[in-house]
């Protein structure tokens, strides 16, 4: 599958923040990991850090100290955090270290005694106290400026935007409820008022992210202030009006299946915010969802599928799947691949089970063999493989409208249709006439090329 380009990723695009330091400017560097929440706890962070009056390095070399922003949901992305922890004591020598393994401080000095502090999810406080004592601040107030919206890590024209903290649920192979704590929803207001400075400041895509979105509001039992009401549909729709039709995209991430979500399908027929939706089901055999500590309706969500299509046609569901979870059989396999079949999902991830530190799943009898899930894991992305192309082979001569990404040396623009989210879902390739192209310019195109994930196309005549 084609990615976006490497300096558009999110941990890499940091390089893309302001270099302007002036002499004698402390400066702290920055590497962030793990999902998109993690990196809008990367931009907050060094927003703070920004408004003390320290400059943001986008190299080793260059930083007084580096913050690492850890992820430590699987073996995996542990490993990978203590790698990027030690690659950066190796660069520099003086790292802060932060995230979700944060809340492991002896895994992290166990393996790297060296690291100057250790703090854990979503702690700012800690974070820029431990930066003051490494690195002391020394502001000048009438040099040190900071744009309204803050410090971005992603390109200018898209944003997360997080809209709560934690979660409620019990998932038998998550740990984020332990480390991020129970819900936490911001109040509505804050929410619209910085959507509203990232748009006045050029954002044209928001990616709506937490780890429960469609739970938005519950633990503040929908409380209204200032004209804004903390439900997930109410927000959805203030959102969309923030800007003329179609100028400004809304794109909804981690939507839990509540019945309420049909609520969402009509703003999206009516084009308040994208026809999207990134909903984890997780599995589809009910015995395996109980097992996961999951709802287990499976056969009531397809029908909700078609509920959503009924009133949306033009709607994208993306979701992810886990295959090789303890005590999975082939029956209950074979029947995820089933219903697979009957969702026709537009855009499918899989990961293979593994066990988590803390997670209940790990007690669960019964582990799969690792041949085993790698041989489903194949099996699974080969079926949701040929779903995505004869899907998107439909859509060969379309006229749709697509939001530029990236402009490359050869005139290439890598572009995203309203179906795709960055980083996750696939490309739309404009390879001629892009000379008058911007980058974060939305513009219409009629699709004349699908392959397996990817869309090529040209621009189609302005209406």
């Amino acid at each position: 599958m084609s990615q976006n380009p490497p300096e558009l990723r999110p941990d890499l695009s940091r390089a893309r923040i302001t270099e302007t330091r002036r002499d004698g400017q402390p400066t702290i560097g920055m590497v962030s990991l793990g999902c998109p929440k993690a990196l809008v706890d990367s931009e907050r962070i060094l927003t703070r850090l920004r408004a003390e009056g320290y400059g943001i390095s986008a190299d080793y070399s260059g930083a007084d100290a580096v913050i690492v922003n850890t992820c430590g949901f699987l073996d995996s992305a542990k490993a990978e955090s203590l790698e990027a922890i030690g690659e950066a004591l190796a660069e520099n020598g003086r790292v802060i270290v932060t995230g979700c393994l944060g809340a492991e401080p002896e895994y992290i000095t166990g393996a790297h005694p060296r690291v100057l502090a250790v703090t854990g999810p979503h702690q700012y406080e800690q974070v820029l106290d431990a930066v003051h004592t490494a690195v002391p601040p020394a502001p000048d107030p009438f040099i040190d400026l900071m744009p309204a919206s803050g410090v971005k890590l992603t390109p200018r024209h898209y944003s997360y935007l997080k809209i709560s903290e934690g979660c409620n649920h019990h998932c038998k192979f998550c740990i984020i409820p332990a480390m991020r704590g129970r819900l936490a929803s911001r109040p509505a207001h804050a929410v619209i008022r910085e959507a509203g400075k990232l748009i006045e400041s050029g954002v044209k895509e928001l990616l709506v992210i937490s780890q429960d979105t469609s739970a938005y509001g519950t633990d503040i039992r929908h409380a209204e202030e200032r004209g804004h009401r903390a439900h997930i549909t109410d927000l959805a729709r203030d959102l969309g009006q923030l800007g003329a039709p179609g100028e400004i995209w809304i794109r909804l991430h981690y939507i839990y299946p509540y019945p309420h979500v049909r609520e969402l399908i009509p703003l999206m027929a009516d084009g308040l915010i994208l026809p999207y939706l990134d909903i984890p089901f997780q599995h589809a055999h009910p015995d395996t969802l109980k097992r996961m500590a999951r709802p287990a309706a499976a056969e009531r969500t397809l029908d909700r599928i078609a509920e959503w299509r009924g009133i949306c046609p033009d709607i994208t569901l993306r979701s992810t799947f886990i295959v090789g979870y303890p005590g999975e059989t082939e029956e209950e396999f074979q029947t995820l691949l089933d219903w697979l079949d009957e969702a026709q999902l537009d855009r499918v991830g899989c990961f293979q089970y593994e066990n988590v530190d803390g997670a209940r799943s790990n007690a669960l009898p019964d582990h799969v063999a690792p041949e085993v899930k790698q041989e489903r894991w194949d099996r699974f992305m080969e079926k949701a493989q040929a779903i995505s192309e004869a899907k998107l082979a439909q859509k060969v001569g379309q006229v749709m409208d697509v939001i530029v990404d990236d402009i490359d040396a050869d005139g290439i623009a890598t572009c995203r249709t309203k179906s795709d989210a960055p980083e996750i879902d696939g490309n739309l390739f404009i390879d001629e006439g892009t000379e008058a192209l911007s980058v974060g310019e939305i513009v219409s195109v009629e699709v004349d090329e699908a392959g397996e994930y990817d869309l090529w196309g040209r621009l189609a005549p302005k209406r």
